[in-house]
């Protein structure tokens, strides 16, 4: 039996219908040649080595850290999990999102750079503290200005590598939305694309779906009924919002979970 959110479903008349050089590493001010055995995929970046040669190549990042990792101490378990289950899980949702666009949006969509960036898009909590990332209670307003500083953390572990520009934007403005109150800050000119709010939405049901050291999993239903308020209050495009529900509806892992 599939998903059915009566309200959430009456929006409107809708419808369902890096490179990388495997030879290099770019760090501050030159390269380095890379082994030859490591993967060009997407996995390389979350190599230990390969993430300290980022943060190797971006002084930036230790001023960003210095307050609360200032020995950058990289939280690799806490990734890993995250690579094997809500990294990975949002990926395909993204995926199932585009396939469920009606023809005019999904041809709007860059398909590469948004499945990267929804593989890639949490990197940067490897450098915020496990007590803060796994903290079972709701955290200070401190430690939510910490937490909130993981997309940047990506967007500068990344910078200097060979992914694109879109890609990068992608994963700095994860948790922005069309009217600009997620974070990080930004200016008035900027446009939540069709792109980014495919991420947006992968990210934030997969998120609420799992459990975690702080909260219970929803259920699809739960879930898709929180993200709708997203649609009443502009943050997300209503044929974005009919694709994850199609997506959902039509995959059977989550269609089981309901009867």
């Amino acid at each position: 039996m599939g998903l059915e959110i009566t309200n959430a479903l009456g929006v409107g008349a809708i419808q369902p219908n890096i490179y990388v050089n495997p030879n290099r590493y770019i760090t501050f001010g030159h390269e380095i040649t890379a082994d030859k055995f490591e993967s060009t995929s997407l996995e390389r970046y979350i190599s230990e080595a390969y993430i300290q040669k980022m943060i190797n190549s971006n002084p930036k990042i230790k001023k960003m850290v210095k307050d609360f990792n200032p020995d950058l101490k990289l939280n690799i378990k806490e990734l890993n999990d995250l690579k094997q289950n809500h990294m990975k899980d949002t990926q395909e949702i993204v995926k199932g999102i585009t396939d469920n666009l009606p023809f005019s949006l999904k041809n709007r969509v860059d398909i590469k750079s948004v499945e990267n960036a929804s593989y890639l898009h949490d990197i940067g909590k490897v450098l915020i503290p496990a007590e803060i990332l796994n903290k079972p209670d709701k955290l200070t307003e401190l430690e939510s200005e910490i937490m909130h500083k993981h997309s940047e953390l990506g967007y500068e572990l990344l910078k200097t590598t060979k992914l694109d520009e879109k890609t990068l934007n992608l994963i700095r403005n994860h948790h922005q939305n069309a009217k600009k109150t997620g974070y990080p800050w930004v200016n008035k000119d900027f446009n939540a694309d069709i792109n980014l709010q495919i991420l947006s939405a992968a990210d934030k049901y997969s998120a609420l779906t799992e459990k975690r050291t702080y909260k219970k999993e929803m259920s699809p239903k739960q879930a898709l009924t929180i993200i709708y308020q997203d649609v009443k209050d502009g943050k997300l495009h209503p044929f974005v919002f009919k694709a994850l529900v199609n997506y959902i509806n039509n995959n059977k892992t989550a269609v089981q979970s309901l009867s």
